[in-house]
């Protein structure tokens, strides 16, 4: 870790309970939209997330077959990670925080997908294949859809817990 801490070029800013209780509130209206609309697509971050998927399509689809198929969840993931390790080298404690966020939120869209993988009943870009039947067919475990589906999405909700307790911990006990 110190390592990596010699890379930054900066030291993480302030936050204080204003900040913390933004992402807090962010992530449970998410969580109530999530919940309550049953759609499990939050409009604005989700259309993005599905830009980044297809650019991934795109990108690694340049290194073969199955790269380019998981290339879409590889994008989705990717671009809030370079963004958070932006921020996390200029010490931008909120804005590192809120790209955690972003990031362990497309898990949970990971695992919606992944777990249709045999019922194939989600709409598709383009109506083309579907990436998780095709990889887990690939991998030999596509009848473990639904099992590695909510290993995914409890990556997700620990992700999301763990970027909250770290901006909270930033915000009111290491001042």
């Amino acid at each position: 870790m110190r390592a990596l801490a010699g890379w930054r070029e900066a030291e993480w800013h302030d936050v204080g309970a204003v900040h913390f209780l933004a992402l807090l509130g962010t992530a449970l209206a998410m969580a109530i939209y999530y919940n309550e609309s049953h759609e499990d697509f939050v409009p604005i971050i989700d259309h993005v997330n599905l830009a980044f998927h297809e650019t991934g399509h795109l990108v690694f689809g340049m290194f073969g077959k199955w790269p380019g198929i998981l290339g879409g969840t590889l994008g989705q993931l990717v671009m809030p990670l370079l963004a958070a390790v932006a921020f996390w080298r200029k010490g931008a404690t909120f804005s590192f925080a809120l790209t955690g966020l972003w990031f362990f939120q497309n898990f949970f869209n990971i695992a919606r997908y992944m777990a249709d993988a045999r019922a194939r009943l989600l709409p598709l870009v383009g109506g083309g294949d579907h990436d998780w039947t095709n990889l887990f067919f690939h991998w030999n475990v596509l009848a473990q859809d639904t099992v590695i589906a909510g290993w995914t999405t409890m990556l997700g909700v620990l992700g999301c817990v763990t970027v909250l307790a770290w901006l909270g911990w930033r915000a009111f006990i290491r001042q």
